[in-house]
């Protein structure tokens, strides 16, 4: 049996087209903030403090953007268990179209297509 979905707080809720814009007039400052505002969310959803900002900052950093990627990878894969879990429609394909996205440098897609499952969790 499912457990009872948890709505996100409406202060989770981005506009994903501003989201883009904004990503691309900062030259990816936006982008940054964006990615903090998703793993804040993430880690209320989940319960716990899984997505730490500055270590991936850090270490996205370091590796040339190589860990970035992976938390793409971690963030599709958790918010689609999570929304499976709780029978919410959602895309097989998700955690492979925001690999896919990062890998060619597309970040800011990726955050638009999680950002959109994240909004329908929003209160």
């Amino acid at each position: 049996m499912t457990e009872a979905i948890k709505r996100l707080p409406g202060r989770f809720h981005v506009d994903i087209a501003l989201g883009i814009v904004l990503s691309v007039i900062t030259c990816g400052f936006y982008s940054i903030y964006w990615n903090y505002l998703q793993f804040q969310a993430m880690n209320e959803l989940l319960g716990r403090q899984e997505y730490k900002f500055w270590l991936w900052l850090i270490l996205s950093i370091v590796t040339c953007g190589l860990f970035h990627i992976y938390y793409e990878y971690k963030m599709g894969s958790d918010l689609y268990a999570y929304m499976k879990e709780h029978g919410l429609e959602v895309s097989n394909n998700l955690p492979l179209l925001g690999t896919i996205l990062a890998i060619f440098y597309l970040m800011v897609l990726s955050d638009a297509v999680y950002q959109h499952e994240l909004n329908k969790l929003c209160a």
